[in-house]
């Protein structure tokens, strides 16, 4: 079962030391600089972290700098899982060798590396059962590349290559299920999170770390240029995606769902929506019934999962 991870209740809680640092050049209100400072926050020992290229690897690496504290591979769109898995199993063989202290690897990864081109490589990784944490940092789109609709990007959300005009009101495809599709895999824990709920997003990390096996977080990452906001707005951008149930929080233990924030009484979608560009084309009259597919897709998920977790199902 997962291990017994400590409990941090408040941020006075968290350790002091930051091994991700200051200086990088991800945007300013960046979602993912966010949820990769949590993460690093609450390492349990030696780390190695596997950086497939995106917005995170671009920015935090521009040579001769680097923004972390801990050993770092970049690698490939594609093959972040893969890497990862043949760093955990040479790991693993010096600790038999030389007896040394276990090394932990995290696998930060965006949605385009996640949802779409790496995906190939963590369902691998997933099924072999390697002992790693792969955490996508999901900001909706390729924004690294000039903000072009992925694997992740919201049913009706504008892009620049599904972008709304009278024709195609946005893309017309939904979003895939990414811990849906990791639960299939029947690994030890799979977890949404955002930085809008901090402590449980460190509680999951920990409890991911504690647990053998493959581990998979899906973290939402609001996105300042792609979504188009201001950089002020990002923590109650990612509130409230958790408060419209946009965006559900919860976890897969052991095959067994919990949602951790619950939503009882879920504010209009459309106050999410109206604070970002890439949704202002739903808010108008001739897109209503577009309006209406992403609230039944919206609502249908949440009552879905409610009704795995009433049911205490085994996925």
């Amino acid at each position: 079962m997962s291990g017994q991870a400590p409990v941090f209740k408040t941020p006075k809680d968290l350790p002091r030391e930051d091994w991700f640092t200051e200086g990088h050049r991800l945007c300013a209100g960046c979602g993912a600089g966010i949820i990769v400072r949590l993460a690093m926050k609450v390492i349990r020992g030696p780390t190695v972290v596997v950086n497939p290229t995106g917005c995170v690897e671009v920015s935090t690496t521009c040579y001769p700098y680097t923004a972390w504290k801990v050993p770092y591979v970049h690698v490939a769109f594609e093959n972040g899982a893969a890497v990862a898995s043949g760093i955990v199993e040479a790991i693993n063989i010096l600790h038999k060798k030389r007896g040394k202290k276990l090394h932990d690897v995290i696998v930060f990864a965006g949605d385009g590396g996640t949802f779409d081109i790496g995906l190939q490589a963590l369902s691998g990784a997933l099924e072999r059962g390697h002992n790693l944490l792969y955490i996508c940092y999901d900001n909706e789109a390729y924004m690294n590349t000039g903000i072009q609709r992925s694997g992740a990007t919201p049913f009706g959300a504008a892009t620049t290559t599904s972008p709304a005009g009278r024709v195609i009101p946005g893309k017309q495809q939904r979003k895939k299920d990414l811990i849906g599709i990791a639960a299939a895999h029947k690994i030890p824990y799979a977890a949404t999170a955002s930085i809008s709920h901090p402590i449980d997003f460190v509680n999951k990390v920990r409890k991911a770390l504690e647990t053998e096996g493959p581990k998979v977080i899906h973290a939402l990452s609001p996105c300042v240029p792609g979504w188009g906001y201001r950089p002020s707005e990002t923590v109650r951008i990612a509130r409230l995606a958790v408060e419209t149930r946009y965006f559900p929080v919860y976890e897969v233990d052991h095959g067994r769902v919990k949602i951790n924030i619950r939503v009882d009484k879920p504010k209009p979608l459309e106050e999410f929506l109206k604070t970002q560009r890439r949704f202002a084309h739903l808010l108008k009259p001739e897109n209503a019934h577009v309006l209406e597919e992403l609230k039944r897709n919206i609502e249908e998920n949440w009552e879905r999962l409610v009704k795995l977790e009433e049911s205490g199902v085994t996925l």
